[in-house]
């Protein structure tokens, strides 16, 4: 029976590319499931220099304009010793090191460069607590490591991911760091930052201590961030996956271990953090994506967290939150990049994660996507990341769509929207994923929908009718803006293959590339859309791995 089953979906879906299968998606404006919160807002990168340079400059503007002065980035090797020269996986600041007689040298130059330049442009630090630098390490050489695409990640575990030989020394760099923020920043800036300790350190490529090594870094770390701002907002501990058994027993630690820098009872926790990853592969000469590792990663971690009664209603931030797990690497089974497959991932993951979080009562935060920019790297060269050379990919369209969304979540309901929980088992590997996020603020009226499916291969446009029910406004007449990712809209990566994909593109072709790397709206767009009864019905065309968002104001 079920291979009968599976024959019979098989058959369904070998139809021509150039073909349409019909869609229904109903929204109802009256049912509100809670505030819509913005968990799209925090970005993230292995490498903190590129932000000072001028396509890191650019784009963090760009992440800024999205919600000023909301939107948060991540950044590891904070605390690394060099002189700030950037690489591939590093970065440095040389904010300490010593002197002949052991004494601190604090030098905030570099750091403060990084920082301003997120003040300057927005957005505010999810400040990593790390990595070791070199005069603190109890194994400090080789330090800087060496690594390249291609290469494993067990080079990157050099000096700088040890245990400090003084915590002490260690809690007292913390301190000055937070208190020169502090002073430099204002008391009232520094309190919404996130401050959180080290990075994967459940992971030997980035941690070789022992857990409770890290629990006491930990311990030592918050401490000193609170002395120096009581009012501090401190957490973590970001750990790669769930952390399986490390994260069960940092919670225990948190709530009821003895503090290994107060001697008190527990450790100060205001969110918690942990990682999901996608699992990628090359199949049939196409890409293949595993957004279900990705959501069950996360279900996992968000039971975890629900089973710990002192923790459960605390914020949670997937700290990194992608569909896999190198932004640096390249290969063919990371050829979705450049894509709009990645945009309808994006897409399609960010409305499950409210979906989860809404089915185990938990309180997501954000959703961290560890992508940024790679300086002066060839044109669309397959990297992980937001834009290239300074032009916008897709996926940066689908954060700009999100920012479009706002009030309450409302229900929308989809024909063909693969389940939660057969997705959670099977991604989507049958039938496609056509789903739908809509809210409702004031006088508008917003729904996002992707057409997503794992491989990367041809399908069918969805034709898509739209029911709006339920609408504040009864009778009458709404204005209707749509915006589009796919193809012909929104997406420079294939406006640079039409122009022959020049690995130098003229002035002239640059500007093109700009351009169309912003979020475009429908050429029709705004139109006129009839209201009766409280009722909207809308029609639109969607090919696979398109996204679309619909703005109706009133």
């Amino acid at each position: 029976m079920k291979l009968l089953l599976l024959s019979a979906l098989c058959l369904v879906w070998a139809i021509p590319a150039n073909a349409q299968f019909p869609v229904t998606i109903t929204v109802d404006a009256a049912k509100s499931l809670g505030e819509l919160k913005p968990i799209w807002r925090m970005f993230g990168a292995d490498e903190p220099n590129y932000a000072t340079m001028k396509d890191g400059k650019k784009l963090l503007a760009e992440l800024g304009e999205l919600r000023p002065n909301d939107i948060f980035f991540r950044a590891h090797n904070l605390l690394c010793t060099g002189d700030g020269t950037p690489a591939l996986k590093w970065g440095s600041t040389g904010i300490y090191t010593e002197d002949k007689e052991g004494k601190p040298i604090y030098n905030w130059t570099v750091i403060d460069r990084i920082f301003d330049t997120y003040r300057a442009r927005g957005v505010r630090p999810y400040l990593q607590i790390g990595f070791m630098p070199e005069a603190l390490s109890i194994h400090p050489e080789p330090y800087q490591h060496e690594w390249r695409p291609g290469a494993g990640y067990n080079r990157i575990a050099t000096g700088w991911s040890y245990p400090p030989k003084d915590y002490a020394r260690f809690a007292g760099l913390v301190y000055q760091w937070v208190k020169h923020c502090v002073d430099r920043y204002g008391r009232a800036e520094v309190e919404h930052w996130y401050f959180e300790v080290w990075n994967e350190s459940n992971s030997s490529s980035y941690w070789h201590g022992t857990p409770e090594d890290l629990y006491k870094l930990h311990d030592f770390a918050v401490d000193a961030v609170r002395r120096a701002l009581p009012t501090a907002r401190v957490g973590g501990p970001d750990m790669a996956g769930t952390g399986g058994r490390f994260m069960e027993n940092f919670m225990k630690h948190v709530v009821d271990g003895t503090n290994y820098a107060t001697g008190q009872r527990g450790t100060p926790t205001d969110f918690l953090s942990f990682h999901a990853k996608g699992s990628p592969g090359f199949v049939d000469g196409h890409v293949r994506l595993g957004i279900a590792a990705q959501l069950r990663t996360i279900d996992q971690g968000f039971a975890m967290i629900a089973n710990v009664p002192e923790l459960k209603n605390k914020p949670i931030v997937i700290g990194e939150s992608d569909p896999d797990g190198c932004a640096a690497c390249q290969g063919p089974q990371l050829g979705y990049r450049n894509t709009t497959m990645y945009s309808s991932y994006t897409a399609a993951t960010f409305g499950r994660e409210h979906a989860l979080a809404a089915r185990r009562g938990v309180n997501l935060d954000a959703a961290l996507t560890w992508a940024f920019e790679f300086e002066d790297q060839p044109f669309f060269a397959g990297q992980r990341t937001l834009a290239n050379n300074g032009i916008d990919l897709p996926v940066m369209n689908v954060f700009r769509m999100f920012s479009r969304m706002s009030g309450q979540r409302i229900e929308a309901s989809s024909s063909e929207e693969t389940p939660l929980d057969d997705i959670l088992r099977n991604g989507v590997r049958g039938k496609p994923d056509v789903g739908a996020l809509a809210s409702i603020d004031a006088k508008k009226l917003t729904v996002l929908t992707w057409y997503y499916h794992d491989d990367d291969v041809a399908g069918p446009d969805a034709d898509i009718e739209f029911t709006l029910n339920h609408l504040p406004l009864a009778n009458g007449e709404a204005r209707l803006a749509q915006y589009r990712i796919d193809r012909t809209h929104s997406n420079a990566f294939t406006v640079w293959q039409n122009l022959g994909s020049p690995t130098a593109p003229t002035d002239a072709q640059y500007a093109q590339l700009l351009k169309a790397g912003q979020l475009e709206a429908d050429s029709l767009s705004p139109a006129a859309v009839s209201v009766k009864d409280g009722t909207a019905k809308l029609k639109l065309t969607l090919p696979r791995q398109g996204v679309s968002l619909l703005v109706l104001e009133w």
